[in-house]
């Protein structure tokens, strides 16, 4: 009934990525008598405990689809995971032994070895579609492609329009052998008469025999929720948001869709790998794991399921998640694997004096899918956040600087000193946006104040910064963490990929990232520049910050504030 009600409310936002989270939550939770409330600090305090508690559930596996709408209500973070240690670590801060250092990552996921000068830090929207523009049309085996959504304008058209080019090349015979798969989410690609699917319907009926397009549905919209969130809200139960752009043995890993303002004036991260063949095998093979227990896209717009697989909302519930978390671990475990008695292979080469070859630079896909039960990127994040001890320094970003209530505590617990770079107001996704929708960013003020006030009281500020990035006309979505050992002025550990730190990252969607580990100091110096470059942009914030004009807060959204954050 609630979400019924819902639905006669129309609110329009800047950025379509976004815009069903926010107003899906907003519309649920927004009375109007809030704006008669008398403002008072204290009524304020005690009405936002009441609503944590309130709302503070756990997600549901079981029961009816109304009951599915308890956790988009909620501030429901879980208790940290246990964090996996191995033996003999010191926690000690300094380069040597960087290898047996993260070797834990090893034991738990694949390891590539790559030489560092294969890794590629790109650090513009135009640097990032001009490149994949150009990797497209000399593709000669395998162009996949995964992200949220692929967007509906002239550049958009212009990329479609190189897969055609590289695939009319195919059929003249110069690589027959090129196969084109593309891997979005199936609410967000479905939405509109004008959508993902049929910017890339031409393709398929003219190469069907050569082009997949995969639409992943997240077994959480089922049933009677899923007859009564209106379409325009729908991705607000879970999506596929693994950015993921492959083109032969050349990845790209990103935290940017394919849409026009990410390829000119949405800043984000983006890291080429060339020639890195075995990576690019683990992701090919991810995308298609995940493709084959997704809606296939048909030639007449329809979508059907491959033989065999059960049906993300027509099918049991639980025996989806379990197919596909069998499906998609089946790729990262025999990649694991296989990595492993390569390593070993390698570690008796070099026992008996064999000289190893230039690759000093390690590459550990995190994968986080927890509504198919596959937590990896957390756990890993956690531990890293754990070992982050005194004397090194993490620089870490999020567009929307919402973190989940597990890592808030290892950031604010004594450790690693923190430099936390996030929008301000003017450069995010929703400033600027008629009624409710331009009171978002203020929400997100309203967390950074909350944040910044506890570092405060315990008396953290010498140790946990919050900055704020700024650049006229360009809106900020860049993520992921570079790690600096102590006494070093380069990193030698970054995180890069589509994870945020918040809520929904941890438990609604489907995430991947990578975790580049290197001693190559050339590399080093790239991701250096690269944080640099974000940083410079950034002012510091501080109690004066909250105290301008700009930086008010209305009394109804620090109320709703604690309803719409697990959005983010």
């Amino acid at each position: 009934m609630l979400c019924m009600r819902s639905a006669h409310v129309l609110v329009s936002f800047q950025f379509a990525d976004k815009v069903g989270l926010i107003e899906t939550a907003v519309m649920m939770a927004a009375p109007m008598s809030w704006r008669r409330l008398v403002y008072t600090p204290t009524l304020t305090g005690v009405f936002t405990r009441i609503l944590d508690r309130l709302f503070r559930t756990r997600d549901r596996r079981r029961g009816s689809s109304v009951l599915l709408l308890a956790p988009l209500l909620a501030e429901a973070d879980p208790s940290p995971l246990p964090v996996f240690r191995s033996p003999g670590s010191t926690g000690v801060q300094d380069t040597d032994g960087l290898r047996a250092r993260f070797r834990w990552m090893a034991e738990h996921v694949p390891a590539f070895r790559v030489p560092g000068t294969h890794i590629h830090i790109l650090t513009s929207p135009d640097q990032f579609y001009h490149t994949m523009k150009a990797r497209i049309k000399t593709a000669k085996r395998r162009v996949v492609m995964a992200s949220l959504y692929l967007g509906t304008g002239p550049l958009e058209q212009e990329l479609v329009d190189c897969m055609q080019e590289a695939l009319e090349r195919s059929q003249e015979g110069d690589n027959p052998d090129l196969q084109v798969s593309i891997l979005l989410d199936y609410t967000r690609g479905s939405r509109g008469k004008t959508n993902s699917r049929t910017m890339l319907l031409p393709l398929l009926q003219q190469y069907s025999s050569q082009m997949r397009v995969s639409l992943y549905h997240t077994p959480d919209l089922r049933g009677l929720l899923r007859l009564l969130v209106p379409q325009r809200f729908n991705e607000t139960i879970g999506v596929q948001h693994i950015k993921a752009y492959l083109f032969d043995d050349d990845l790209i890993i990103s935290g940017a869709n394919l849409s026009d303002s990410y390829f000119t004036n949405r800043q984000d991260r983006y890291v080429l790998l060339e020639n890195c063949g075995e990576v690019a095998d683990f992701f090919s093979d991810l995308v298609g794991a995940v493709g084959d227990v997704s809606l296939q896209l048909q030639t007449d717009n329809s979508v059907s399921m491959m033989y065999g697989m059960v049906h993300p909302y027509r099918g049991n519930r639980d025996d989806f998640s379990a197919s596909a978390r069998q499906h998609i671990m089946e790729v990262v475990n025999t990649a694991h694997a296989r990595q492993h008695i390569a390593e070993s292979e390698r570690l008796v080469r070099e026992s008996d004096g064999e000289e190893g070859g230039k690759e000093d630079t390690w590459v550990f896909p995190l994968v986080q899918m927890k509504p198919l039960g596959i937590q990896v990127d957390e756990q890993v994040t956690q531990r890293l956040l754990t070992d982050a001890g005194p004397g090194a320094t993490v620089f870490l970003t999020s567009g929307y600087f919402n973190l989940t209530r597990a890592y808030m505590s290892l950031v604010l617990g004594v450790g690693a000193d923190y430099r936390i770079l996030t929008a301000s107001p003017e450069v995010n996704g929703f400033f600027g946006a008629k009624g409710i929708a331009g009171e978002i960013p203020a929400a997100y003020i309203h967390i950074a104040r909350q944040f910044y006030s506890k570092v405060c009281q315990l008396g953290q500020q010498e140790r946990v910064h919050l900055h704020e990035y700024h650049r006229a006309q360009w809106t900020f979505h860049a993520k992921g963490l570079w790690y600096y050992l102590r006494g070093q002025v380069r990193p030698c550990l970054t995180l890069i990929g589509s994870p945020n730190f918040g809520y929904r990252s941890v438990h609604r969607d489907l995430e991947a990232q990578i975790a580049i580990v290197t001693e190559n100091q050339v590399l080093q110096t790239q991701l250096q520049e690269e944080q640099e470059m974000l940083y410079q942009r950034s002012t510091e914030v501080s109690s004066s910050t909250f105290q301008q004009p700009d930086r008010h807060v209305k009394l109804w959204v620090k109320l709703l504030t604690p309803l719409i954050k697990n959005f983010f």
